[in-house]
């Protein structure tokens, strides 16, 4: 499912970061029919963050607004990170489910260092 009006046109970050989002919203429920309340809370504000930077980003006012706003989603990812770590850890999540959805966390860190890292050269070189 691409999140564009136009279907010939594909961004990456943008359709990635929505499908982690719609693994994290999965997650959550699953967290918390098991009565894991509080990490389920974590887990769907860090994980979602991400997707939703990602596309306000898309509108930004300048580059250097463009590079603050995927900088937000880097460090919600970085976070996100954190809370599948402690759920493999705790037991809360099988090393197949941990290992699938680090996967996908993994991909979209380096996707937006990649991304930010370009976006200050090109402004470097203004």
């Amino acid at each position: 499912m691409s999140l564009h009006n136009d279907p010939e046109k594909h961004n990456p970050i943008l359709d990635k970061s929505f499908a982690f989002a719609v693994r994290m919203v999965k997650l959550s429920r699953y967290l918390q029919q098991n009565k894991e309340y509080t990490i389920a809370k974590q887990v769907i504000r860090s994980g979602t963050a991400i997707g939703a930077m990602v596309h306000e980003a898309q509108q930004a006012e300048s580059r250097k607004d463009f590079i603050h706003k995927l900088a937000i989603s880097l460090k919600e990812a970085n976070e996100t990170m954190f809370w599948l770590k402690l759920l493999v850890h705790s037991g809360l999540i099988n090393t197949r489910q941990f290992n699938s959805l680090f996967g996908d966390i993994h991909e979209l860190i380096k996707l937006l260092t990649s991304i930010i890292r370009s976006t200050k050269a090109k402004l470097e070189r203004q």
